[in-house]
């Protein structure tokens, strides 16, 4: 039996509550000449409570040395191997925007960018464009673009610069490589099948490509499109059938409520900036037994190279922890999906911190919470998949295993 799958085995219900708080990006690097990461560097004394009172350590979301996307080191933190569950970015995607994909389906995760004259990247992100500027490129695109072979084309607005295609059609395959080159100055790459039955859907992706550059050439930022993350529909055990958890998305971005739509969560509409996302989780407490608390800006300011700005979102959100430890959990987890250092400016593959507050745990001697003092504590070094059975145990939902 799949290590991480005998937790399902053993989970039982009570009426215990577990609260994740998921700080994005969350693990830094010093900048050059310094010594801190952004959260030593960082006022953070609510942060530094809960290690005090905690169990702490470092996650590897995936394997030490490989850098995770978004998709797979969320799927580790809620007990889904990261390696058999992964998944292409487009099905996250358009999980989060409630896109219904059928099984004739195949969908890519959008980044608008800037292109110059010569069809280099410029900005991967088109300066973080706002979502009125999207959603008027999408129903644009979504009108104007026309696929060959009966085939059909959908677009939808994500957030910010971030959208979702759907290819509709007979025989398509997920087997397409990307055509957002991860850096700039060079020109996107074109999508290519990685498989001979891929052909179809790459020749297709083309063909929005092309079309595109002619829709947006006009566009002083948005006047391309990157794609990524190329998916078909899958179906997950939901956290409920697993894990006897009925659970509460609190995420502002599509694509991580996407993921927890995939899971089987249930979704808090209508957030709009971190303290509304804190006061949620208060306000649905008496709802349900586990909540997904996710904080997106750290990692946006990582992926920015701000430091500073990076190291205020911290310290932001260490003021609204206390609206969490208000509500006396049972077991609050603090910790990341992944790295991403300012310093790096994406994401990375440093082990994050993590810190569990239970009745039951043990604490250790950390009482600052930072990269350098979780390496001492606890919980050690581990993979991240295995934190939701650590938590289960806290929260006194697993029985023995054996006689």
């Amino acid at each position: 039996m799949d290590e991480y799958r005998m937790i399902d085995t053993l989970a039982i219900n009570n009426d215990t509550k577990i609260i994740f708080l998921v700080i994005d990006g969350l693990g830094g690097l010093p900048e050059m000449g310094q010594k801190g990461t952004e959260l030593d560097v960082a006022s953070t004394p609510n942060l530094d409570r809960i290690a005090a009172e905690s169990i702490c350590g470092l996650l590897d979301p995936v394997l030490p040395g490989v850098t995770p996307g978004s998709g797979p080191a969320h799927f580790a933190l809620f007990g889904y191997d990261p390696i058999s569950c992964n998944i292409g970015r487009g099905l996250l995607s358009a999980a989060g925007v409630a896109f219904p994909l059928t099984e004739r389906d195949v969908a890519a995760r959008v980044n608008f960018a800037t292109v110059d004259g010569d069809g280099n990247v410029l900005d991967r992100r088109a300066g973080r464009i706002d979502n009125a500027t999207n959603e008027r490129l999408c129903t644009l695109m979504g009108r104007e673009i026309k696929l060959e072979n009966g085939l059909e084309f959908f677009m939808q607005c994500e957030k910010e610069h971030r959208a979702v295609i759907v290819i509709r059609g007979e025989g398509l395959s997920d087997e397409v490589s990307d055509t957002d080159p991860q850096m700039v100055g060079v020109p996107p790459c074109i999508p290519e099948a990685l498989d001979p039955a891929a052909e179809r859907t790459a020749t297709a992706a083309r063909e929005i490509v092309e079309q595109t550059a002619h829709l947006l050439k006009a566009e002083k930022r948005a006047n391309m499109i990157l794609l990524r993350g190329f998916a078909k529909y899958r179906a997950f055990q939901t956290m409920e059938e697993r894990f006897k958890l009925r659970s509460l998305a609190v995420a502002s971005y599509p694509m991580y409520q996407g993921i927890a739509r995939l899971l089987g969560m249930d979704i808090e509409e209508g957030t709009t900036d971190l303290a509304s996302e804190f006061r949620a989780v208060a306000d649905r407490y008496g709802d349900y037994d586990f909540f997904y608390l996710h904080v997106k800006t750290t990692d946006s300011r990582g992926e920015d190279g701000d430091f500073e700005a990076k190291t205020a979102v911290i310290e932001e959100v260490d003021r609204l922890v206390p609206i969490l430890l208000d509500l006396q959990p049972d077991v609050l987890v603090v910790t990341a999906d992944h790295s991403t250092p300012a310093v790096l400016a994406s994401h990375s593959w440093h082990p994050v911190p993590v810190s569990l507050r239970s009745r039951y745990c043990r604490p250790d001697a950390v009482d600052r919470y930072g990269e350098t003092a979780f390496a001492t504590g606890g919980i050690g070094r581990m993979p991240t998949v295995r934190l939701m059975g650590l938590a289960l145990a806290n929260a006194l939902r697993l029985a023995k295993y054996g006689a």
